[in-house]
């Protein structure tokens, strides 16, 4: 499968159908959007977290476009909320696919196993949990979640608590889970699911401006991320682009770094 490199992250350049049937094997799907970018360029744990996948898929837009301008095109862009549904209607009689649900607020994920077993007409989610705020810095809370998940006889594992603590979290504990085959890490999609929260129209997230519908949708929560954390992702684009740009490093590799070339001037 070829690859597209984007802030030194190999995307997968495949579209939705051929996903699909990649995915009746299994794997593990994160989907990159230019929030993942920018945070994937200093959280190292975030970066070790996405080399687990199995498979990158464009979650945005704007990727796209940058793509595009990079000389290396994306077949189409693949977003935790379309993937989903598209995966459950696609398995939607396979009898052995089992789907378990993890993420949202208090009742969200039910709801929404409610909402999609009614749809498919068949129980394809087996069980939900919503954790509670900071489960993943609770061992304890972490280890009933996996419980439940095996308890449950779940095939598929679709959780959607935000990144990067969803990729972090099927890093951590996929080892535990062998009847798992398929993770998917899908954002607010559970939202979605269970009618939480709209979607922006399609013409909007079609033109790459998804992201103003929710802003507008959340101001207080979303507008640091979208006009002050996000906005150097076109500038690293751009020194790609002219050859310019460099992985940045950890503070420990920038001591390192300090410390060589301190010591070689000594030398000197």
């Amino acid at each position: 499968m070829k690859k597209v490199n984007v802030l030194n992250l190999q995307i997968d350049n495949v579209s939705k159908v051929e996903l699909l049937e990649k995915l009746e094997i299994g794997g593990i799907v994160f989907t990159p959007n230019v929030d993942h970018l920018i945070k994937l360029q200093n959280d190292r744990d975030f970066y070790k977290a996405y080399n687990s996948a199995t498979y990158k898929v464009c979650d945005s837009q704007i990727v796209m476009y940058a793509a595009k301008f990079l000389g290396t095109p994306l077949k189409e862009k693949i977003s935790g909320s379309d993937l989903f549904p598209a995966f459950y209607n696609h398995c939607k009689n396979n009898e052995t696919v089992k789907i378990f649900l993890l993420g949202a607020a208090e009742g969200v994920a039910k709801k929404a196993q409610e909402e999609i077993n009614q749809k498919v007409g068949r129980k394809i989610i087996v069980d939900s949990y919503s954790p509670s705020f900071g489960f993943e810095k609770n061992e304890e809370e972490c280890s009933q979640i996996v419980d439940k998940i095996k308890k449950s006889g779940a095939t598929v594992l679709a959780i959607g608590v935000g990144a990067p603590k969803q990729e972090k979290w099927i890093a951590q504990y996929k080892d535990k889970l062998p009847n798992i085959k398929t993770f998917l890490a899908i954002g607010a999609t559970l939202d979605f699911e269970a009618g939480n929260k709209p979607r922006s129209p399609e013409w909007m997230s079609t033109l790459g401006i998804e992201w103003l519908y929710r802003l507008l949708s959340e101001p207080q929560r979303l507008w640091k991320r979208y006009l002050v954390d996000d906005l150097p992702f076109f500038w690293l684009v751009f020194k790609q682009k002219l050859n310019s740009y460099k992985i940045p490093l950890t503070r420990e590799e920038n001591v390192y770094e300090f410390e060589t070339v301190l010591n070689r001037s000594k030398e000197a």
